[in-house]
């Protein structure tokens, strides 16, 4: 028997004025489930959040909670009704009341003993027993937010949405609770949506990444997919730290004359690598594998196409013996690692993370290995 999801939007559509800024937008989410919008300032993500919450109707589409229609272009449920947890970036903690009256504050329909108890269990649930009776001016920022969460989980709703809840708290602190808040909603079985502008934080967060561009959802899947299977070349440029390349792919690659033993060579200023990934995972389609395996949304390379190759920070190690030569044009020493960026003699440039012993200075000319387990190639007719 299919798992009924707890959020479902459909072909959702969000306009300020006459803007469109969230374009056609589609997921959902099962109970116990966590997933981030994840994008730069500008692409929709807090936009959508506060439509799936009830603060912004919407223009088309649906979006149901709990299998309930809750908007649509002709429909709207207020907030208090959808029965669902939102945490801001601010926490919103009443100054005035202690720590256990905050907890508490969505639970008056309670007995005192059943508040009491409650409020209780989340504070355990949260790593807080034993500060009930204190202030929100008395505890640090992570244990504030920490409230806020216990405040927020304390109702028992089935889905909980995160504004940039974390973004107020340093980078150590900000992803260790991400991911104690990933195991706790877990052991609850509530279904959490998280906007976010921290890959990091995404990573360490979510079952599932939705990666907006521009008001429109560019991938939906897995981090490792994500990163390993980009489904798109401005989420290949966004995930993680690379660079792309220029390439020429060699050998006939045409739908019609391809076949399964069929391995293209790419050429590029480090060499010939054959290509894996024919297909290239370049429809957006969530499948079991990650992308959509539809005959009609493949991709071959034909002949001597241009081709844009992405080159990952961690496919690049040194080695002076080599005869793949770089030059340093930059880094930044960030303690275990040191980040270059290095030169290829056709002046293209690349990212490489090193460990601090390997300590070049500017302008040395180095020795690359490259160890590049699966290349990710797009067609050259984009503009990053």
């Amino acid at each position: 028997m299919n798992q009924a999801p707890i959020l479902e939007l459909n072909q959702v559509e969000c306009r300020h004025d006459d803007q469109l800024v969230v374009d056609g937008i589609g997921f959902s989410l099962l109970a116990g489930e966590s997933a981030c919008l994840l994008g730069p300032s500008g692409c929709g993500k807090t936009t959508l959040l506060r439509a799936i919450a009830g603060l912004e109707p919407i223009y088309q589409g649906e979006i149901r909670i709990h299998g309930n229609l809750c908007s649509s272009a002709n429909k709207f449920t207020p907030p208090e009704k959808r029965h669902l947890g939102l945490v801001f970036q601010d926490h919103a903690l009443f100054p005035h009341l202690s720590i256990a009256d905050n907890v508490g504050f969505g639970l008056r329909k309670l007995s005192h003993q059943d508040k009491t108890s409650r409020v209780q269990e989340c504070l355990e649930l949260v790593g807080l027993e034993g500060l009930g009776e204190r202030f929100p001016h008395q505890i640090s920022g992570g244990q504030q937010q920490r409230v806020a969460l216990a405040r927020t989980i304390a109702p028992k709703p089935k889905l909980i949405l995160l504004d940039e809840a974390f973004s107020s708290l340093d980078t150590h602190l900000r992803r260790s609770l991400a991911r104690e808040l990933k195991q706790l909603l877990k052991s609850q079985g509530i279904a959490s949506l998280l906007v976010t502008h921290d890959q990091q934080e995404a990573f360490a967060m979510a079952d599932y990444i939705g990666v907006m561009h521009q008001g429109q959802l560019l991938q939906w899947d897995t981090p490792y997919n994500l990163y390993h299977q980009p489904a798109d070349p401005q989420i290949a440029a966004f995930i993680g730290d690379g660079h792309f390349i220029n390439g020429v792919i060699h050998k006939d690659m045409s739908q019609e004359e391809h076949s399964a033993d069929d391995t293209p060579i790419v050429s590029t200023a480090l060499g010939d690598f054959p290509i894996a990934n024919v297909l290239n995972n370049l429809a957006k389609d969530k499948s079991e594998n990650g992308f959509d395996e539809t005959d009609s949304d493949r991709y071959y390379f034909s002949d001597h196409e241009a081709v844009l190759v992405l080159m990952r920070p961690d496919d690049i190690t040194p080695n002076q013996s080599s005869s793949l030569r770089a030059k340093v044009t930059h880094k930044v020493f960030r303690g275990a690692i040191i980040e270059y960026e290095l030169e290829l003699p056709n002046k293209e440039t690349l990212k490489a993370l090193f460990a601090s012993h390997h300590d070049y200075p500017l302008t040395q000319d180095i020795g690359l290995d490259l160890d590049v387990q699966h290349l990710i190639v797009y067609p050259n007719k984009i503009t990053l």
